[in-house]
């Protein structure tokens, strides 16, 4: 008996490019590079200063005219005296100077020199300050500084920068503005604000608040260095904001070097 060989079919792997069946996928491709949004490019400047410096004299002509429109710029924390100010600025840190002026009326009336503040003690100062973000630790470094003025500095706050970050809850930046504020040195505290300001118009281009606050010490003329503080502080607050810039409202628009202004 002769037995019949019947040929086998050849079976094969359905195709991964065919819809509905299994089979290998396939590396989608690369989206295209998206534009980068204005916000993440106004990131990108104040983290690498992309705008160009502005020349000797169209710096001159910012302070010229933010001091026309301003001649007498004040800070917009309450305070009575160098002290108050001091408690004030360490307060503020990560806090809105909104938020800070609500609730040291009550705690300065009470406590308005470094004796008086250390006699509160750390968790009363805590009850007149717990709307405030991190309350506990600046009650603490308050109480702390307070006793460190009364033993090292006859309750008096220092005149030199070195000393004042020398007391807890101070740093670079607080100091400048003591020192601005309070004694009228030409010192230039760079907070978020300025350090956005200085990168976007190229008034002083810098990757790090100390690197901002070196370049506009050169940049700014003499004359003005008292003032620039306030001056770029609430500029930056106001109009030269980090989200939707007021750039239609903005008195030095002409000389801005930021490329993604609005107007």
């Amino acid at each position: 008996m002769v037995r019949k060989t019947i040929p086998r079919k050849r079976i094969t792997k359905p195709s991964a490019s065919r819809p509905g069946k299994p089979g290998r996928a396939k590396t989608p491709a690369k989206p295209p590079p998206r534009r980068r949004a204005p916000v993440a490019a106004a990131a990108a400047v104040a983290s690498g200063g992309a705008a160009r410096p502005g020349s000797n004299a169209e710096i001159r002509e910012v302070f010229r005219r933010f001091q026309a429109a301003d001649p007498e710029p004040r800070g917009e924390l309450k305070s009575i005296n160098p002290f108050t100010l001091l408690v004030a600025v360490v307060l503020s840190a990560q806090a809105t100077d909104a938020g800070v002026n609500k609730a040291t009326p009550a705690l300065f009336a009470a406590a308005d020199t470094p004796a008086k503040m250390a006699a509160l003690g750390e968790e009363r100062v805590q009850d007149y300050i717990k709307t405030i973000g991190l309350f506990r630790t600046k009650a603490r470094n308050v109480i702390a500084l307070s006793r460190r003025l009364v033993a090292e500095h006859g309750g008096e706050v220092p005149r030199d920068r070195a000393a004042l970050e020398a007391l807890p809850g101070v740093g670079r930046k607080t100091a400048n503005v003591v020192l601005n504020t309070a004694f009228g040195q030409p010192t230039i505290a760079v907070d978020t604000h300025i350090f956005r300001v200085g990168n976007r118009t190229g008034l002083a281009p810098g990757k790090t608040p100390l690197e901002v606050e070196s370049r506009l010490e050169q940049a700014v003329p003499d004359e003005f260095k008292l003032h620039a503080h306030h001056w770029l502080i609430l500029h930056g607050r106001y109009i030269c904001k980090a989200v939707k810039p007021a750039c239609d409202r903005c008195l030095i628009n002409d000389l801005c070097r930021w490329p993604d202004k609005t107007a």
